[in-house]
């Protein structure tokens, strides 16, 4: 093979495919690469590449903080089916790989792969920040009092009628077909990540608030934030997740076909130094919001969205966009209270979650 592609998530196989257009005999291992994605995968329209694989999109959106924004950006739901599809001609294969090298990998059966080797397994590492959630999926008439047609509602920080800890969480009400909403309790971020428990706590009390009955089916998140970067990788591994946020599926779509380039060319699969940078100032950000009190979390995000559209999909998208990223946050420190800045500039190194006291 001329790549060895780690791992069969949302990454790895997009990174799969960009290879095989560029006419790279490619393999993909995976210890259960059948298994469907169950998890849904969304984004800001306007940063999906073009032909992603969207199932459905919103043409508005809107966040809730302690006042309503409405946000000049669609919203899109992936379709999971076609981002799990592979073209017949990558050689998927049912491993777990137990040593890597550049140039191979060794399957706990024994069995060697050579190529170029690319880990899309995942974060690792970290000191153990996550942001995790709770959704269930309705219909769409029974989710009207949390969401209108045709709309996503990205965050609403109001409280849930039932809580155990002082930890804030936001509900994401996004369309996932044409007659059903997902309903997630989110908690954005927090070391360790935030129990399910309590998440679904949350979750079943806005829906009895509402009179909207609870699903079997669940859907449950945990994603790293602070995971190492790694050379040699690709997604999560390589350091795509946004540590402020937790997006990254739109960041690899876009990104796959630029590192097959590279794989095709002979070049190190390595990120670039302005991506490196502004990827430590989200992890400056994630600090800040670590240290945050409950009652500053919506206001922090209440003085983002206030923000000019271009800062606000700097901060959010622009993965290599150093001027941007800066530009934003300046802006937004500026405009912050005294005591945010000072949560800002000055994080509490133990902060447990996004809204803990420090």
């Amino acid at each position: 093979m001329d790549v060895v592609v780690v791992g069969g998530g949302p990454a790895g196989r997009a990174l799969a495919r960009a290879c095989v257009e560029r006419g790279l005999g490619t393999a993909l291992v995976d210890p259960t690469p059948e298994r469907r994605f169950r998890a849904t995968y969304a984004a800001w329209a306007d940063e999906l590449p073009e032909g992603a694989p969207v199932a459905v999109s919103a043409s508005r959106s809107r966040v809730v903080t302690t006042e309503e924004h409405a946000v000049a950006r669609g919203y899109a739901v992936l379709d999971n089916e076609r981002l799990w599809r592979l073209p017949a001609s990558v050689d998927v294969v049912a491993g777990r790989v137990v040593g890597r090298s550049a140039s191979s990998v060794r399957l706990a059966d024994g069995r060697v792969l050579s190529g170029r080797v690319v880990d899309a397994s995942g974060a690792v590492g970290g000191s153990g920040a996550a942001q995790t959630a709770v959704g269930v999926v309705v219909p769409a008439g029974a989710a009207r009092s949390f969401v209108d047609a045709d709309e996503a509602v990205v965050m609403d920080w109001r409280k849930p009628p039932v809580a155990t800890t002082v930890d804030p969480t936001f509900l994401y009400a996004i369309p996932v077909s044409a007659t059903h909403v997902l309903l997630e309790e989110t908690s954005l971020a927090r070391r360790p990540g935030l129990p399910l428990a309590e998440l679904r706590l949350r979750l079943h009390g806005r829906l009895a608030a509402r009179g909207v009955a609870v699903p079997a089916d669940e859907e449950r998140v945990r994603i790293p934030l602070d995971g190492r970067p790694r050379d040699w990788a690709f997604g999560a591994a390589s350091g795509l997740i946004h540590p402020a946020t937790g997006y990254s599926v739109a960041a690899a779509l876009r990104r796959a076909p630029v590192v097959a380039a590279a794989l095709a060319e002979g070049r190190p699969v390595v990120r670039p130094v302005a991506e490196r940078v502004v990827h430590a100032m989200w992890s400056r950000g994630l600090a800040s919001l670590l240290a945050m009190r409950p009652d500053e979390v919506p206001e922090f995000f209440h003085h983002f969205f206030l923000l000019p559209d271009d800062h606000q999909r700097a901060y959010l998208g622009g993965h290599g966009d150093l001027r941007g990223t800066l530009a934003a946050m300046l802006h937004l420190f500026r405009d912050a209270s005294w005591a945010m800045r000072a949560r800002m500039a000055f994080p509490v190194r133990t902060a447990k979650s996004a809204g803990t006291p420090g």
